[in-house]
C-alpha cells in the first residue's frame, strides 16, 4: 500500500524534514526561508534592521534588534524596510525538541502560544550573546559529533530561557483593515493544512471554530470578516479545500476511501461520502481513475 504522496520539494526542505532542525545566517542564506514547509516547524529569528511583521490580525513595527518566535499554526508575513538586514534563523519541529526529557509542548510556551506576543526587543549586549549561540548551532549541525542533536536542543532551550527573562514588545498597531487581514490569515492557514502526505497525520483543523481558536479570535468575527472580504463563508472555504484535496488523493494515490476519509478528519467513511457528495454533487468513487 502506498502511504505517501510523492511531492517535489526543495533540497533545503528535504534536509529540514530529515533532520527536524536547521540554522542559518540570514545575510548568507536569505532565500532559504521562502521554500520550507512552515506547517511543521517553529522558528526563532534574531534580526537587526527595520521591518513590519504581520502576525494574525496585528502588525508590529520594529526597529533595531529583535528576537522573534514563529508558531507554525499562525501564518505571518515579514516586510523588510531596511536596505541592510542581518541576523540568524533556526527552524525546528516540536518532535525534534521533545526528544529532550525536559521539553514540554511548545504551544504551551508563553513565547509560542496562540494569543501571545512573539517579539522581544534585544540590547546590544544580549544580541552579542544570542548571536554566539546561533553561530554555535550553525557550526554544530555540520559536525560529526554523535550527540550534536542533544547539544543543539540545549542551545535552543538556552535561547528560550533567555527570552523568558525579557519583556515582550508592545509596539504594535491593529492592521488598518483588521477584518481583511484576518481573512487573509485564515486563507493562508487553511492552505497550510495541505497537502495531506500521510494517513498517519490526519487533518487537524476541520471547522470554523477550529480555525478561530487557532487564530485566537472569536468565531463570529472570523466568519464575518471572511464573508465580507471573500463573499463566501468560512465553512464554504473549508469544504471546498477539503474536497479539492480529496479529489487529489482519490486520483493520485491508492489509498482506500476509508483511509482518505480518516486522513481528512472524518470518523467514518460514510460521513466523508455524504460530505463529498453534498459539496461536489457526486461520489468519491467517481473520481477514481
Amino acid at each position: 500500500m502506498q502511504n505517501q504522496l510523492v511531492r517535489t520539494v526543495s533540497e533545503f526542505n528535504n534536509e529540514l524534514k530529515l533532520k527536524g532542525f536547521n540554522a542559518f545566517q540570514i545575510e548568507d542564506d536569505s532565500n532559504a526561508t521562502r521554500f520550507y514547509s512552515r506547517k511543521d516547524f517553529y522558528k526563532i529569528c534574531l534580526t537587526t534592521g527595520r521591518s513590519i511583521i504581520h502576525y494574525a490580525d496585528k502588525s508590529f513595527v520594529q526597529e533595531g534588534t529583535i528576537l522573534f518566535f514563529g508558531n507554525p499554526h499562525i501564518p505571518y508575513s515579514w516586510e523588510t524596510i531596511s536596505t541592510t538586514y542581518a541576523g540568524y534563523t533556526c527552524l525546528f519541529s516540536d518532535a525534534f525538541l521533545k526528544q529532550s526529557d525536559r521539553s514540554e509542548s511548545l504551544q504551551q510556551s508563553p513565547l509560542f502560544k496562540i494569543g501571545g506576543t512573539p517579539i522581544l526587543h534585544i540590547t546590544d549586549q544580549q544580541r552579542e550573546f544570542l548571536s554566539t549561540i546561533f553561530l554555535k548551532m550553525i557550526e554544530e549541525q555540520q559536525t560529526d559529533y554523535v550527540y550534536k542533536d542533544d547539544l543543539i536542543r540545549n542551545y535552543i532551550q538556552l535561547i528560550i530561557h533567555e527570552a523568558l527573562k525579557l519583556q515582550p514588545s508592545e509596539n504594535y498597531s491593529i492592521h488598518k483593515n483588521a477584518g481583511q487581514r484576518i481573512a487573509s490569515v485564515f486563507l493562508e492557514l487553511l492552505e497550510r493544512q495541505f497537502p495531506i502526505e500521510s494517513t498517519d497525520r490526519p487533518l487537524q483543523l476541520k471547522t470554523a471554530q477550529d480555525y478561530a481558536k487557532s487564530l485566537a479570535v472569536h468565531v463570529n468575527y472570523l466568519n464575518r470578516s471572511v464573508k465580507e472580504v471573500t463573499g463566501k463563508s468560512t465553512t464554504a472555504h473549508i469544504a471546498e479545500r477539503v474536497c479539492s484535496e480529496a479529489k487529489a488523493l482519490l486520483q493520485h494515490t491508492d489509498w482506500s476511501i476509508a483511509q482518505i476519509a480518516y486522513a481528512l478528519g472524518f470518523e467514518y467513511p460514510t460521513y466523508f461520502n455524504n460530505y463529498f457528495k453534498r459539496v461536489t454533487g457526486t461520489t468519491p468513487t467517481s473520481f477514481r481513475p
